[in-house]
């Protein structure tokens, strides 16, 4: 067990070191080109923040193992928005940006729906996966004309984040360049240690291999984002803080799982259990940021608090269910009525909120 357990930090460690070297090099080299500090983050810091998921969801997908993929992929939006948006608000409450409020959350939402609609049958398809590959395409473009019309604050705050000023020289293209195919290597070498340890830990542990993508490789391969996200807020950059998980959250279902469809043999499985629950907690989840984001545009100590709360619970039930603990029916109730009843007060105050404001 020690040994498996080793090979998992080691994989996750190499995973993340090359997830970062892929985002400085590929950062720095189109910086040098002049593509907008904006452009980079909206694109290539999603994409390489998302690295780490894209590679360990490839890797069990060819290997036919798609229970680990969708749970990386579940597991991961679901921390992303209650544990990192949670810890970083009580780390530093969060500004909302208007565009996140009317326009990214609400696309966040409705990619979550399209998600649960297409898993209704029991397998993500080929044709699921194209479909959902399609839409990443559209959003891409979406994003990219969006960043056309950003203000200057925002333009700031992408560009001492993702454009550090570099002279377009020989050298430092290729050493950018390298920085891009190490860190491309070190994520297939990296997502290979980490899914051949997380499928036995699963083994060990008597567990499915969907329990461990929904938490330990779930929070693993996030780590990435949690860093990007807590670093922001405590600089006041909340555009950036709350874009990641938003947008790594988009990234994930579009982009990680239709790719995962597409190279899994027979499609990835989507058994009963995750119908019923997981894939609706991950709607709920999406769900809830819309009056969190409406009360006064911003994110509370108090409403991250909440958030971190519901990603307790939910890890809780999860282990809960997967030991088969005897006080999983109390745990069910208690989640029956805490779930609904914090979310239609924050609706509640929403409503307020606007009509306060007169939106």
């Amino acid at each position: 067990m020690a040994n498996t357990i080793l090979h998992f930090v080691a994989g996750l460690v190499i995973l993340i070191l090359g997830a970062d070297l892929l985002v400085r090099g590929a950062s720095r080299l189109a910086a040098a080109f002049g593509v907008s500090p904006l452009v980079i983050g909206l694109t290539i810091v999603a994409i390489g923040t998302a690295s780490p998921e894209i590679a360990v969801s490839l890797q069990a997908a060819a290997n036919g193992q798609g229970d680990l993929t969708l749970g990386n992929v579940l597991g991961s939006n679901i921390f992303n928005i209650l544990f990192i948006l949670g810890v970083t608000a009580i780390v530093a409450p969060i500004v909302i940006a208007e565009q996140l409020i009317r326009k990214d959350a609400p696309i966040m939402l409705g990619i979550s729906l399209i998600t649960l609609v297409l898993a209704l049958d029991g397998n993500l398809s080929l044709v699921d996966g194209t479909i959902l590959i399609l839409l990443l395409i559209a959003y891409m473009v979406f994003a990219l004309k969006q960043s056309r019309s950003e203000g200057r604050e925002v333009q700031k705050e992408y560009a001492e984040e993702y454009a550090p000023k570099e002279t377009r020289t020989t050298k430092n293209t290729i050493v950018n360049a390298v920085f891009i195919l190490i860190g491309l290597g070190l994520l297939v070498f990296g997502s290979n240690w980490l899914v051949e340890s997380s499928v036995q830990i699963a083994k060990i542990l008597g567990v499915s291999e969907l329990i461990i993508g929904l938490t330990i490789v779930a929070v693993g391969t996030s780590l990435p984002e949690v860093a990007t996200s807590v670093i922001a807020a405590i600089k006041g950059e909340s555009d950036i803080a709350v874009g990641n998980a938003v947008g790594s959250n988009i990234f994930n279902l579009l982009g990680v799982l239709g790719i995962g469809a597409l190279v899994s043999p027979d499609g990835i499985s989507v058994a009963a259990r995750v119908l019923q629950f997981d894939l609706p907690v991950m709607v709920f989840v999406a769900l809830v940021t819309m009056p969190i984001f409406y009360i006064d545009s911003r994110i509370s100590r108090l409403e991250g608090g909440l958030l971190l709360s519901y990603y307790v619970t939910y890890v809780i039930f999860v282990i809960m269910r997967a030991t088969e603990s005897p006080a999983l029916p109390a745990m069910q109730l208690f989640i029956t009525f805490y779930a609904p009843i914090t979310f239609t007060i924050g609706i509640v105050l929403a409503i307020r909120s606007m009509r306060t404001r007169g939106r």
